[in-house]
């Protein structure tokens, strides 16, 4: 939107609200154009993240068909990046168990 157009809204809004109404009304659309852009944030975010995990299952299965031999290296930063998370996740799930052993003794 270029500058003039703002100032039209603006006046048209002046006009039919009244300069009491207009700051709350542009308040409330700012509350309103914040809360949809973040909520349009949140939907690109998990497009992106489901993305990702498609394209890692994707050359997990790559490596697979190949033996995990001889890998390019988008598979292999692909199977590093798995094992990472598997490990990670591994590491969590012991200290879990360590902390609810030590809480039964």
């Amino acid at each position: 939107m270029g500058i003039w157009e703002l100032v039209v809204i603006f006046i048209v809004g002046l006009l039919v609200l009244g300069p009491e109404r207009l700051p709350k009304a542009i308040r409330s659309g700012a509350r309103w154009f914040k809360t949809i852009k973040q909520m349009a944030n949140n939907v690109q975010a998990e497009i992106n993240e489901e993305l990702r995990v498609h394209e890692l299952h994707q050359n997990l299965k790559k490596a697979e068909e190949q033996g995990f031999e001889n890998l390019s290296p988008d598979l292999k930063r692909s199977v590093d990046e798995l094992t990472e998370a598997a490990e990670s996740v591994k590491n969590t799930y012991k200290k879990e168990v360590s902390k609810e052993n030590n809480n039964d003794k």
